[in-house]
C-alpha cells in the first residue's frame, strides 16, 4: 500500500507489495491449523498476563523482525478469524509505519470527506500528522492485547474507513493527470475499504464469543 521502499533493520521489513504476496504451503489444513493455534494461543498468554514489556514487543514486532514471520502463520487465515484479523491490523500498522506521510495526508483527506463518526471512532488528534497517525496505529493494536479487543476492532476499522475515503478522493484528484498514480490510490483504498468491512465483521463475531 506504500509507494516506495525503504530500509529496515534486518530482517528488512517490506514495503506495500506484501499485501498481495502469496505464501506457499504444503498442506493447507496443516497451516489452518498452526494459524489458529497459535493466534489463540498468544492473545490468551497475553490478555491473562499483560506485561508491558511483552506487549511493548509485540506492537513493535514488525519494526524489528519484518513481515514475513507473521505472514507465514497468518496471511492465508480467512478474513473473519482471528488468525485474520491480527494479519489485517499488523497489515495496517505496516502501512502506517512504512510511509507515515501518505497515511496522514489520506486520513486528514478522508476525516474531511467522510460523513461519518469513524473519525471520532478511530480517535486520532486533529489535526493527525505523521507521528501522530504512528501512535494511533500503535495504540489500536495495543488495545488488542491490553484492553477491550472488540473495541481495538472497530477502531481499526474506523481507521480504514477513513483511509479509503481519503485515497478514494485522492485517486479522483489524479486521474486525468497521473493516472498511474490514480490506479494506485484506487488499489488502496478497496483493500482499506475490505479491511475495514472484516475487521468490523469480526468485531462482531468477538462480542458474540464467535471468533475461531
Amino acid at each position: 500500500m506504500s509507494d516506495s521502499s525503504r530500509e529496515f533493520h534486518k530482517p528488512v521489513r517490506r514495503p506495500a507489495e506484501v499485501f498481495d504476496r502469496a505464501f506457499a504451503a504444503e498442506d493447507p489444513a496443516e497451516v489452518s491449523r498452526v494459524a489458529h493455534t497459535t493466534a489463540h494461543a498468544l492473545l490468551a498468554r497475553v490478555r491473562a498476563d499483560p506485561d508491558g514489556g511483552v506487549v511493548d514487543r509485540l506492537v513493535s514486532f514488525t519494526d524489528e523482525n519484518g513481515i514475513d514471520d507473521l505472514a507465514e502463520l497468518w496471511s492465508r487465515s480467512p478474513a473473519k478469524t482471528l488468525p485474520g484479523a491480527l494479519w489485517r491490523l499488523y497489515l495496517v500498522q505496516l502501512m502506517i509505519h512504512d510511509d507515515p506521510r501518505t497515511a496522514a495526508l489520506l486520513y486528514e483527506r478522508g476525516r474531511a470527506e467522510l460523513a461519518s463518526v469513524d473519525d471520532v471512532v478511530a480517535g486520532a488528534p486533529s489535526p493527525a500528522g505523521p507521528d501522530e497517525l504512528v501512535a494511533l496505529v500503535d495504540t489500536i493494536l495495543r488495545g488488542l492485547f491490553e484492553g477491550d479487543f472488540a473495541v481495538a476492532l472497530d477502531r481499526a476499522a474506523a481507521f480504514c474507513r477513513v483511509q479509503a475515503s481519503g485515497a478514494t478522493h485522492l485517486a479522483d484528484d489524479y486521474e486525468t493527470t497521473e493516472p498511474e498514480r490514480a490506479s494506485a490510490f484506487t488499489t488502496r483504498a478497496l483493500r482499506l475499504s475490505d479491511y475495514g468491512a472484516d475487521l468490523s465483521a469480526c468485531a462482531a463475531l468477538w462480542r458474540r464469543d464467535a471468533l475461531t
